[in-house]
């Protein structure tokens, strides 16, 4: 396949994605309505089977109904970001590839080493990870580097670190898509929970002023109710901030390993050209 080919999937793919990522937040949005309003908000979770009043001791369910309309938002943000988690999860496990990463680049470079070029291509097919296709894709080019005549030496050279770099540059966006939707969660949750409770603490203290006399247990009420929107916000934050290194810490060694390869092709193809 070509590289123009390739860039126009590429482009086709990216805007079906960005599309599928609105389906999947207003998804999340209408899901965390209903929950919150027929699951936590179900009468049964309230004294007297009314949604308006106080929930039942150690019902956590109508606790959290309590936190006000921020609190289906908070759990949009947080299935978002699971979704989100997930699917990266499963992407760079499949942008692993097969096998050990470390295994493989180690057989790569004996195949270069006894310059078995059309081994160490089909080991690329086998293995089916980013790594594979960037070094496939270099190891083709460094195929036909060595029956092209009328180049020199450094000129070869830098055609076959060119094709290794457009082939990076094609794979690297693949490993980091939807990073940013989770690093943006990580800063937007928890300030979307302070809001939550601040709201819930004004509508707390302006019930206790109305009632006319200091009220202890509807103050601290209140209060509780306030805090489940920074007990969500925080969490969101949390897991996202873990996540997103954990990911971010991933793609590292998934470039680290593509550069290592890069340059064992580039110093082979060097030592065995004149």
């Amino acid at each position: 396949m070509s590289k123009t080919n390739q860039k126009k999937q590429q482009t086709l793919g990216d805007a079906l994605r960005s599309t599928l990522t609105i389906v999947v937040m207003l998804v999340a949005l209408t899901v965390s309505i209903l929950v919150f309003l027929y699951v936590m908000g179900n009468p049964i979770n309230f004294e007297g089977g009314n949604p308006a009043g106080r929930p039942l001791t150690g019902n956590y369910l109508g606790i959290i109904y309590k936190g006000g309309m921020i609190v289906p938002l908070l759990m949009t943000i947080n299935l978002v970001m699971i979704i989100f988690v997930i699917e990266r999860a499963i992407s760079l496990t499949i942008a692993k590839g097969k096998g050990r990463l470390n295994v493989f680049v180690k057989n790569i470079q004996v195949d270069l080493d006894n310059d078995k070029i059309e081994d160490a291509i089909a080991r690329c097919d086998k293995q089916r990870g980013s790594l594979a296709n960037v070094l496939k894709a270099g190891l083709m080019r460094y195929r036909e580097l060595q029956h092209v005549e009328g180049m020199d030496k450094d000129q070869k050279i830098v055609a076959l670190q060119k094709e290794f770099e457009e082939a990076t540059a094609l794979e690297l966006p693949m490993l980091s898509r939807n990073l940013v939707i989770i690093s943006t969660i990580a800063s937007i949750s928890v300030l979307t929970g302070l809001l939550g409770t601040v709201l819930g603490m004004i509508r707390a203290f302006a019930a206790l002023a109305s009632s006319g006399a200091p009220d202890a247990i509807g103050l601290s009420t209140g209060i509780s109710e306030a805090l489940v929107n920074t007990a969500f916000g925080i969490g969101g934050s949390l897991l996202a901030i873990v996540f997103f290194n954990y990911f971010t810490t991933r793609i590292d060694n998934f470039t680290y390993k593509i550069d290592e390869a890069g340059f064992t092709l580039v110093q082979s193809f060097a030592a065995s050209t004149k």
